[in-house]
């Protein structure tokens, strides 16, 4: 049915009790995974757990592949494809599930260290649609990795743990930032001007950039690291923080990277909860959707293409006709947030065509922009058939567009996997603030995702 109201009348004392726990795992997540080198080990994790075995142990023959099989395919620890093998041919199609797991934030310049006026600073470069002045005076940490020259890896994590320090991008005080709340709201704060600041405190030798040498030496004697080493880095600057409960009722979860993890989340939740499908399912989730899904890691990628044929070779599908039968008769959920309904910003929002929280699943049938620009749009008996299923499982959904025309607009992954002949649409979940630091998401929302996602990929 067409839920149209508050989706918690739905549930019973019971059934709220489970949704509870769920939110607890998804906090989880999302505070082990602020990059989508941190969620590609966490979700490598969970399937290794339940049999997931990597495809390379396949190629190289030291498995058979057969029905049921749980496969998964690491795409330079940032990206990751699984696959569960059904009973029916695999030309028949797949059922898929895909969602990103990059997030807006500020990433180091491959120079980032530098000293201004007895003050060490880290210049940045930020990734993704944010709102720059949304990321000043927060704590912020930093995630990623270091790749020495010895081919040695470093991970890094500060601003985490109890006892770790924690850095801030500074702001004007408003005794004196009378021209700078004259500026627009794009340039109130510049992009050369996050930088964030690390040190302040001078080293022992007389060195003119004494603070920047004495964070040098921290970093040396703390994390092993080095100047140099920054060259070959990916150190991705972050809220620090768990995330929250929101509200007295704590029915909300307050996080950094909610976009998208939490459809990532309620994707791999439902997928790893499958068993001996009837129809080989699969479960993608990628990096760079962020900047346009390009790149090795993003779904422009070639990747998926060539784990779908590694799969069919495995099957005995080696020709080129049979890889574009496989794709032609797939179907798929694209799994990306929605911006929710919020009435402090109702001037931007068509009231009748907005997604809203607490409302269940968000089916958006064109995203793009303008005239549905660059926006996949669904097929009118593809939508039919998903309704059915929502509608035979009890699953809550809404319909919604993008905020009202003309207002902006935005993109998913949807049209490169239309761009293969998938049957696609996106389906996800309505948050507030998105693309802040900190999003706002209902933990009912997350639950009635996974109910539908693992609906989907049984029925479709």
């Amino acid at each position: 049915m067409l839920m149209k109201e508050n989706i918690w009348k739905k549930y019973n004392d019971q059934e709220k009790t489970k949704i509870m726990e769920m939110a607890e795992d998804y906090k989880n997540f999302l505070s082990l995974g602020k990059t989508e080198r941190e969620c590609n080990r966490e979700i490598i994790r969970r399937a290794e757990k339940v049999g997931f075995e990597n495809i390379n142990e396949y190629i190289s023959g030291k498995l058979k592949i057969y029905p049921g099989a749980k496969i998964y395919a690491d795409n330079r620890g940032k990206a990751v494809a699984l696959f569960i093998i059904g009973k029916e041919e695999i030309t028949k199609g797949m059922n898929i599930l895909g969602a990103h797991i990059d997030s807006p934030r500020l990433d180091l310049k491959a120079n980032p260290l530098y000293e201004d006026n007895d003050f060490a600073y880290f210049d940045t470069h930020y990734y993704g649609g944010i709102k720059k002045y949304q990321w000043v005076t927060i704590p912020l940490a930093l995630h990623g990795v270091i790749v020495k020259k010895d081919g040695t890896s470093i991970n890094v994590n500060i601003g985490e743990k109890d006892g770790d320090p924690v850095f801030c991008i500074t702001d004007l005080l408003p005794h004196l930032a009378n021209e700078q709340m004259k500026k627009d709201a794009s340039k109130l704060i510049e992009g050369e001007a996050l930088d964030v600041l690390i040190g302040n405190v001078p080293g022992d030798d007389k060195d003119k950039e004494a603070v920047k040498r004495n964070v040098l030496e921290i970093l040396k004697k703390t994390y092993d690291i080095t100047e140099e080493d920054f060259l070959s880095a990916e150190i991705e600057v972050v809220p620090a923080g768990k995330a929250r409960d929101l509200g007295f009722d704590k029915s909300m979860v307050l996080a950094y990277g909610q976009d998208d993890r939490s459809c990532a989340y309620s994707s791999l939740r439902a997928f790893l909860e499958m068993e001996n499908p009837v129809k080989t399912v699969s479960c993608i989730l990628v990096d760079k959707e962020e900047i346009g899904s390009v790149g090795a890691t993003g779904m422009e990628s070639l990747f998926y293409e060539n784990m779908v044929a590694e799969i069919c070779k495995l099957l005995g599908e080696e020709s080129f006709v049979a890889l574009r039968r496989v794709f032609a008769n797939s179907k798929m959920l694209s799994s990306d947030v929605n911006a929710a309904y919020d009435p402090l910003y109702a001037s931007v929002m068509d009231k009748r065509n907005s997604s809203y929280l607490a409302r269940g699943l968000v089916f958006c049938k064109y995203t793009g922009s303008r005239g549905k620009n660059s926006s996949n749009d669904a097929d009118a008996e593809y939508l039919a058939e998903l309704r059915r299923i929502m509608d035979d499982n009890n699953i809550a959904f809404q319909v919604s567009e993008l905020g009202k025309v003309d207002a902006g607009g935005g993109g998913t992954i949807a049209y490169i996997l239309a761009n293969y002949d998938v049957k696609v649409v996106d389906c996800g979940i309505g948050i507030l603030s998105m693309h802040a630091p900190f999003e706002v998401a209902s933990k009912v929302d997350i639950y009635e995702a996974y109910c539908g996602y693992l609906a989907f990929i049984r029925n479709a």
